[in-house]
């Protein structure tokens, strides 16, 4: 349910060039070179696995222009035994916004939309972005957030002028509730705010977690208990590749204490549903 295409086909990378040195040097740069969308393609077809890609859209917080939308959805059709596109869109882009969203699903098969609030600088309640909220329920497509920490940013001075506020997931609570038919992913555990993330997915029945971003080796001990028991329906498989491989977590994932009989829900069955698909 998480991978990020990192880099276009004539080379751009997806972040501006500060963010993305430093992004590979808090993960340990364990993945080589940054892989293209057919790549990635290749990569999880070898392994039998599909993904969900896409990237994010960072021209009005950093000007930059990376890997678009259109790219990743064609890149997905070319390879749609793999690859599930989800685009981007800033909501500081307003009605041209709203418009490129449903376009990118009508017209490019989008499957949902990824928001990043630390680095598209906005907080996920502001009521500004709520028409494309309101334009993404009505297309009946999940949207994904980014919760808790960045790796982007971190350990850059002044953390590359990323603020960690925009995603903290009770942030999200307002959106579940004024938008009870969206199905809202968080995604991460969401450090420091682990337990908030928990109490909204309790609470909102439209709310469910991606497990992207870290080793399962460090989850925290109250999102095990949560993904084995209260929440197994609503736990997705994602790792953040290219900077954490699904290699390293589905190995780190076979030593977490959840039960057999969830395991098939968080790593299939519970995306299968969220997305509409069969199998």
């Amino acid at each position: 349910m998480h991978v990020h295409c990192e880099v276009s086909a004539d080379g751009r990378p997806a972040l501006p060039q500060h963010l993305q040195d430093g992004a590979r040097r808090f993960f340990g740069d364990d993945a080589g070179p940054l892989p293209t969308i057919d790549e990635t393609a290749a990569y999880y077809r070898a392994r039998d696995l599909v993904a969900v890609i896409f990237t994010i859209d960072l021209v009005a917080a950093f000007g930059h222009d990376g890997v678009s939308n259109v790219e990743i959805a064609d890149g997905a059709a070319r390879h749609p035994d793999v690859l599930i596109p989800f685009a981007s869109i800033d909501p500081a882009r307003g009605a041209a916004g709203i418009a490129e969203a449903r376009r990118l699903v009508a017209e490019h098969d989008v499957r949902g939309f990824k928001f990043h609030p630390n680095l598209q600088a906005f907080q996920p309640n502001d009521r500004a972005a709520y028409p494309l909220y309101e334009a993404i329920s009505e297309l009946g497509v999940p949207a994904l957030f980014h919760s808790g920490q960045s790796g982007i940013g971190a350990g850059l001075r002044g953390g590359g002028g990323i603020r960690l506020r925009y995603s903290d997931p009770m942030l999200l609570d307002d959106v579940a509730v004024d938008f009870p038919d969206l199905q809202i992913i968080i995604a991460h555990p969401s450090f420091p705010w682990q337990d908030e993330a928990l109490a909204v997915a309790v609470h909102k029945p439209n709310v469910w977690l991606d497990l992207s971003g870290w080793s399962p080796k460090y989850f925290p001990p109250q999102l095990v208990r949560f993904a084995d028991t209260m929440l197994r329906d609503r736990v997705l498989f994602g790792s953040d590749h290219p900077f954490i491989t699904p290699d390293r977590w589905l190995r780190d994932f076979a030593d977490v204490a959840i039960r057999d009989e969830v395991r098939p829900g968080i790593l299939k069955h519970n995306a299968a549903r969220l997305l509409g698909l069969t199998g």
